[in-house]
């Protein structure tokens, strides 16, 4: 029996394909027009920290490559839940993006109730610098290597502390991974900062800490710390004597605070590859690398998708340290 198409449903189809076509059309012109007003470039936490002078020295570079301002805005809150939230409910059309930090992974598991996913409800754009993290002892400290300092916490259990700028913070989760892979029991001093933290590893009040290398560095020149090693795989321009956390024996310590941009779940890919491409434009200009290097950043080179895959890890890499120290925040 032949099949029958009824009028009507044959106009319903053309126009749904008619309407589909013409959404496409749409949505490819305007992203082919991509930027035509500003952009804003939210950040979780207050003016003048790392986070917010990375998203300032990008925002002005691709601010002046596509020919319109991109605008900072800091919402900072509840460790940057509340600025991640903002930006994941936003329109998905490349004029709300986000300077995302290793914290926002750490979050992930560090809070119970987030209403947001970091990989699910973002799409990765580029991931801009990578800070290296440095392991500094007060100088009364008997240890002058990554080996002394796990040797002398294991023959005197529980007397060492460490301080940390606050509970939760990649900081504090440095310490505790440090704890796990090397073993010993120590105690976590968490602060309201870094810079009560840091004070107080000067004074001596607390014994060692895991600190950003641009805070922590100027303290170890004047001779008031003692640096033991850096927590990435490279070792740091800025110390190049100064050995790995895996040559001193922990093969798989790799830390480092990053910042890069996301954008919401559904931004065009045309967005986002024009973005990514501006991003690592600025990233090669000299004058941009000399301006990280004074925050002891590295520029990365990643795609999106090595973005993507790059966040997915350090998610699952601190679940599994926020859950062994037992670390809450809700």
């Amino acid at each position: 029996m032949p099949i029958e198409f009824k009028a009507g449903s044959k106009i319903k189809a053309l126009a749904g394909t008619c309407l589909l076509a013409a959404t496409l059309g749409v949505s490819a012109a305007a992203s082919a027009a991509y930027p035509d007003h500003a952009i804003r470039m939210v950040v979780g936490f207050s003016a003048g920290g790392t986070t917010d002078v990375v998203a300032r020295i990008l925002g002005k570079e691709i601010g002046d490559a596509l020919g319109q301002p991109v605008v900072v805005e800091n919402r900072p809150g509840a460790g940057s839940n509340i600025a991640s939230e903002m930006v994941a409910r936003a329109e998905p059309d490349g004029y709300t993006l986000y300077m995302v930090a290793v914290t926002s992974a750490i979050n992930q598991t560090l809070y119970k109730n987030l209403r947001f996913d970091l990989v699910k409800d973002f799409t990765p754009v580029a991931l801009a610098v990578r800070v290296p993290n440095v392991l500094v002892v007060n100088p009364k400290v008997p240890a002058k290597s990554v080996k002394e300092l796990v040797d002398y916490a294991k023959s005197n259990p529980g007397k060492l502390n460490f301080a940390s700028s606050g509970s939760g913070t990649s900081i504090h989760m440095a310490g505790e991974l440090f704890k796990q892979v090397a073993q010993v029991d120590v105690t976590h001093i968490p602060y309201k900062g870094s810079s009560p933290a840091m004070t107080d590893l000067i004074g001596g009040q607390v014994d060692y800490m895991f600190d950003n290398m641009p805070s922590a560095w100027p303290h170890v020149e004047a001779g008031k710390l003692r640096a033991l090693a850096v927590t990435t795989a490279d070792r740091s321009k800025t110390a190049p004597d100064l050995p790995t956390m895996q040559e001193s024996g922990f093969p798989s310590f790799d830390v480092s605070s990053w910042f890069g941009v996301i954008a919401p779940k559904g931004t065009p890919d045309a967005v986002v590859n024009k973005l990514n491409a501006v991003i690592l434009e600025a990233l090669a200009k000299p004058d941009v690398q000399k301006r990280m290097a004074e925050l002891g950043a590295v520029p990365a080179k990643t795609t999106p998708a090595e973005f993507g895959d790059f966040i997915k890890s350090e998610v699952e890499s601190w679940a599994k340290v926020v859950k062994a120290s037992g670390a809450t925040v809700d």
